[in-house]
């Protein structure tokens, strides 16, 4: 049988060995639902794993009957998205424990425990966590419980998405404009029945690569795992797998099978059959930063500390005056500027006209006379520039206006002094390019907000020919298989380490802030007007 995949001719001959290493969704056929069923007036569509937009999942109605099932359909697994939640509507008694009707149930991992298959399970009560296991063989009711997540099209694929089922998601975020090209119909803002269509991943006894055969293939085989010798195929590993080993296995050498897209160094040297050397596994510091710009799409970016470019602050902008109390600091005085007039309802605060100048001060709380009551509420005490004086104000925290900073400070800046002497969101724009690297993509962007720190996992890596200088490579972001090489590295120290300014598509921007927010509290809410 002769079929073709991704413009490659593979040819499968009678006799040959397969071994299969995994199966993965391809692509996706959609259809418009209304009701939790297919809409009967909507086409079903095809749908690439890379398609732009942000998704909801809705919960799945339908109950599994055991932990069994559970851990034969549904993805469970130690990276962030493998922790699915189950609910059961019946109590579950355990020797230490009762698992009360309607409770979440995250299930963590699945191993032995006691000669028994179990899955590692936990439940909150109180903010405190409780860990229990549940066997294989354990029955009843378990339904999905609802996650208030978004995802994209490719992670719901890979994970979200239990065999044998369907799914259903709601567009929670396009992150694109609308056009003649997009299959779904305009500002559509609904919920997508997605059906899975799969392909087999396999390695062959005599190629480098994986090979991708589509579950509809019409060819006959026979299952010979027991009487063969599986050892002498090629191990396919993600950059996921090789960061999960352990410290001392590094370094390493490895083959790329399969190469990641893209252009940007070191991204176009990695292609398939190249030879590497895996350094180290570590966790490193970026600042994420976006394009300033009032329309869409902007850019975003992922910034190394060792970037060695410099820059200038740019204004910031603020909406409110609970956002000047926030961005205060102990360093400098913040001198705005309102852009937007404010009549306030008491006398005995001040009212804001477009182009007022102020220094701001600090949080206090005021009494004003409320439809005849006295109350106290929070203002920012402020001073009001004017031509030959100063004049004290009070801004109420509530006050829905428009601020623009006034900078003086003309200094140059590294990343690393920002960081240390700056609250994030901080706006800058470069003034000296970094000189180290042939292309500094910052320097064209006219404005930058350095948004937050992040802390990410990569690989160090670099060329077994020419190791003249060492590369850092994301994990979690770098589409990549290898299989490792039973050889000794010859240098164990890393040649000089190049980091580049990674920039990020609008989906992986809103992955990075959504893992980097979700230990952190939700910052407060600017206070209400009185009532």
């Amino acid at each position: 049988s002769i079929y073709e995949m991704f413009g490659n001719e593979c040819c499968l001959s009678t006799g040959d060995v397969i071994k299969i290493i995994g199966f993965k969704i391809n692509k996706l056929i959609a259809s418009i639902c209304e009701n939790n069923e297919v809409s009967q007036s909507s086409a079903k569509v095809e749908l690439p794993l890379d398609f732009p937009g942000l998704y909801k999942v809705v919960a799945d109605q339908t109950p599994y009957i055991s932990i069994e099932e559970i851990t034969r359909k549904v993805s469970i697994g130690p990276t962030r998205f493998g922790h699915p939640c189950f609910y059961s509507p019946e109590d579950i008694k355990l020797a230490n424990l009762t698992v009360k009707h309607g409770e979440q149930i995250t299930f963590n991992s699945v191993e032995e425990v006691n000669g028994t298959m179990a899955v590692n399970c936990g439940v909150v009560r109180n903010n405190q966590s409780h860990s229990f296991t549940l066997p294989l063989s354990q029955e009843g009711k378990f339904y999905e419980c609802e996650d208030d997540q978004i995802y994209t099209l490719k992670e719901i694929a890979e994970w979200k998405i239990p065999k044998c089922r369907n799914r259903i998601v709601k567009l929670s975020n396009t992150l694109h404009m609308w056009d003649s090209s997009n299959p779904l119909p305009e500002n559509f803002d609904g919920c997508l029945i997605l059906t899975p269509v799969y392909e087999v991943q396999a390695v062959m006894k005599f190629r480098k690569d994986i090979v991708h055969i589509l579950s509809d293939l019409d060819v006959e085989v026979k299952d010979v795992t027991d009487c063969y010798d599986i050892s002498s195929f090629l191990q396919p590993l993600s950059l996921e797998d090789v960061f999960e080993r352990t410290s001392k296995e590094f370094p390493m050498v490895a083959e790329i099978m399969e190469g990641p897209s893209g252009s940007q160094k070191p991204y176009n040297l990695l292609h398939t059959g190249k030879e590497i050397i895996i350094y180290k596994k570590y966790q490193a510091t970026r600042v994420l930063a976006s394009e300033i710009r009032s329309d869409s799409p902007k850019r975003h970016f992922l910034i190394p500390m060792s970037y060695k470019g410099k820059f200038k602050r740019r204004p910031r902008e603020f909406p409110t005056a609970y956002d000047l109390e926030i961005a205060r600091s102990e360093k400098e005085q913040l001198h705005v500027v309102a852009t937007k007039a404010f009549d306030s309802p008491h006398k005995e605060l001040f009212t804001v006209s477009v182009g007022d100048q102020f220094l701001v001060q600090q949080c206090q709380t005021s009494e004003v006379l409320y439809e005849g009551r006295k109350k106290v509420i929070d203002v920012l005490a402020c001073e009001q520039i004017l031509s030959d004086t100063y004049k004290k104000v009070l801004l109420p925290m509530y006050m829905e206006g428009g601020f623009v900073e006034v900078i003086h400070d003309k200094k140059q800046y590294q990343l690393s002094e920002i960081c240390k002497e700056f609250r994030l969101p901080f706006n800058v724009k470069v003034s000296v390019r970094d000189l180290s690297v042939e292309e500094d993509v910052l320097a064209a962007v006219p404005g930058l907000q350095f948004e937050e720190e992040i802390t990410d996992s990569y690989l160090l890596i670099s060329n077994t020919s020419s190791p003249v200088e060492s590369w850092e490579i994301p994990v979690y972001r770098l589409n990549m298989l290898v299989h490792l090489l039973s050889r000794d590295v010859q240098t164990v120290v890393p040649p000089a380490t190049k980091t580049t300014v990674e920039e990020i598509s609008e989906e992986q921007y809103y992955m990075v802030r959504r893992y980097e927010n979700q230990t952190l509290h939700p910052p407060p809410r600017p206070p209400k007007k009185p009532t």
